[in-house]
């Protein structure tokens, strides 16, 4: 008899946790049912987004290439100033600044000033002290606006941080196959290429205040080649901020909820 009553107590154990488990299968598939999955991204969404990628990585590249150069503007005494056969000019960026001596000699006879800084000669290069101990610079007697040559640093350090959160942003996307971060990553991509060019502006300033703390020394100045590219790069940033918007378009909020919509109707 008691053989029986347990045998037929186990049964009933069974039963009910089959029940139970069968119950929580169906709430869950029904729980999953009302749940909204975020859309993916077929191949060639994902294809435009590298494409798109692949444009501001190039920004990126110049930015840094430029950023990292001392070719940002040129100073070039008269050929002649001095009265010998060697002339001076200075070149410098946002963080480096070199003096060259050249020779006469192998100066274009028709320019009238020292230079380019392509010619053989000798330089001497220092870091600039305002991120040490604050001192100006002086360059040819002339002392540099040390706030605006911080400031036009402080731009382009923001402008690449701007950049790595984007570029995060894009990783993060391609590899949870979801293109919802492809808003944030064009906000961080048109933000760095503005303050890229925000930075060129403001040492543009900085040269020409530069130019009139002095004028003792006449002096010819052009901005050098790592401008263009810092500004080229400020451009292709900006475009590649546009292009992830663009692609951002077909996963708006309001064509997910349409489905659904649809569905309940």
């Amino acid at each position: 008899m008691w053989s029986n009553f347990f045998v037929q107590q186990d049964e009933e154990g069974r039963i009910g946790v089959a029940g139970a488990g069968q119950a929580g299968s169906l709430g869950g598939i029904k729980g999953g049912r009302g749940q909204r999955r975020a859309p993916k991204m077929s191949d060639s969404q994902e294809g435009k987004i590298k494409l798109a990628f692949f444009v501001a990585i190039i920004g990126v590249t110049l930015t840094v290439l430029g950023m990292g150069t001392e070719f940002w503007v040129e100073l070039a005494q008269p050929k002649n100033f001095s009265g010998n056969q060697t002339c001076q000019m200075a070149h410098y960026g946002l963080w480096k600044g070199c003096i060259r001596t050249l020779w006469v000699a192998d100066i274009d006879p028709e320019r009238t000033s020292c230079g380019p800084a392509e010619l053989p000669g000798e330089s001497n290069c220092t870091y600039f002290k305002f991120f040490t101990s604050g001192e100006n610079a002086v360059i040819f007697k002339k002392t540099t606006n040390k706030n605006l040559t911080l400031a036009a640093a402080i731009l382009a350090l923001l402008s690449l941080t701007m950049m790595v959160m984007g570029s995060i942003c894009i990783a993060m996307s391609l590899s949870k196959g979801v293109p919802f971060f492809l808003k944030p990553a064009s906000f961080c991509f048109i933000l760095s290429g503005v303050l890229v060019l925000f930075s060129v502006l403001v040492f543009h300033q900085s040269v020409l205040a530069l130019l009139s703390s002095d004028h003792s020394v006449p002096l010819h100045h052009e901005l050098s080649w790592s401008v263009a590219c810092v500004g080229s790069a400020g451009g292709i940033l900006i475009l590649g901020g546009f292009l992830f918007i663009l692609l951002a378009l077909p996963f708006s909020p309001w064509q997910k909820c349409l489905p659904h919509k649809n569905s309940a109707t």
